[in-house]
């Protein structure tokens, strides 16, 4: 129904996921393939592709959790100076000591020749929790030097930013799976408690952040672009079955356009008026509704009612699309 007559997309689209353990090229060839049409890498945005815009941290050396291509993905999205919690592990073999087997059977000499760490990305859920748990703790509270003696924990701590707030994701199995918000919330648990202060974050990437928001309505505005398209895009339909982070997200950005159409006393520059969010029942959808269940959003979201609420709420996709065509008057 968006293919046009050469089989390419009518309409400005973006595929918005929260994964971020896949390359972007790599994941495009995975939807082209499945869509049986091309779907280009800028096109897909994952949870970490609005980092590119966090410039301020790209030099600084930064300690990456995660797993997949790691390395490449820091990299392309600017962070040039990255050390792994493996590549800080082998460094600092005392510092993982949950595993009997990887414990070092003799102390080796301290380092003092290793640089300091600036930094935290923590792109998605790592595969050995225990030791991205302890090393990334090792880093905030040594201020970047986990070989250094125990000293007061530095406040304000090194720069966090993270990506993908799930708390849950459906796979195979029947019930949820623990995505990265998981993981954010164990780490977040273990400072508080350590601490008595809250982990801050310079910045949270994914659904519902409003930053993913505002990077997929600049996607949409550059493919409108390119495809001809006289007028400004008005409204974007966001369609998902998560009403955690899809249906709130698209409702906060909502939110976000219409306060700045207020403080503005216009339309927002890039023409973008509205943002209308669409859950489709698949998924982790239950017909429960969200009202009834906890709020599983991430911590510095607050639990609204309305912003869980979606605007339009279909059986799957396919009826997404014939309802946002039917909106805006287009032929199916």
């Amino acid at each position: 129904m968006l293919l046009g007559a050469q089989r390419q997309l009518r309409v400005p689209v973006v595929f918005l996921t929260n994964a971020g353990n896949v390359l972007q090229d790599q994941k495009a060839q995975e939807l082209s393939a499945l869509l049986d049409c091309e779907v280009l890498p800028d096109q897909v945005i994952l949870s970490h592709s609005p980092l590119k815009l966090f410039s301020q941290y790209h030099n600084r050396r930064m300690l990456v959790s995660g797993q997949g291509p790691l390395v490449e993905n820091a990299r392309a999205l600017g962070f040039q100076k990255v050390v792994t919690v493996e590549e800080l592990r082998v460094a600092f073999p005392v510092l993982d000591m949950v595993d009997l087997e990887r414990r070092p059977k003799t102390t080796p000499p301290p380092r003092n020749d290793f640089p300091a760490i600036e930094g935290v990305l923590l792109l998605g859920e790592p595969v050995r929790w225990e030791t991205s748990l302890q090393l990334i703790m090792d880093v905030l509270l040594s201020n970047g030097d986990p070989g250094a003696d125990l000293a007061v924990p530095p406040d304000p701590h090194l720069p966090v930013l993270a990506s993908n707030m799930d708390l849950l994701w459906m796979a195979e199995a029947k019930m949820p799976r623990f995505g990265h918000g998981t993981f954010l919330l164990c780490l977040e648990t273990i400072f508080r408690k350590v601490t008595g202060r809250e982990l801050r974050y310079e910045g949270l990437m994914g659904k519902p952040s409003v930053h993913t928001y505002r990077y997929a309505e600049a996607a949409i505005r550059s493919q409108a672009q390119r495809q001809g398209w006289a007028a400004p895009v008005r409204t974007l339909y966001a369609v998902g079955d998560n009403p955690m982070s899809d249906v709130y997200g698209a409702n906060l950005f909502q939110q976000h356009l219409q306060t700045a159409q207020q403080a503005g006393g216009q339309e927002q520059p890039s023409g973008t008026q509205s943002c209308t969010s669409i859950l489709v029942c698949t998924g982790v959808y239950s017909p429960q509704g969200p009202e009834a269940r906890p709020f599983h959003s991430h911590r510095d979201f607050s639990p609204s009612p309305e912003l869980l609420r979606a605007a339009y709420v279909v059986q799957d996709v396919r009826e997404a699309v014939q309802l946002v065509l039917s909106l805006e008057g287009w032929a199916a």
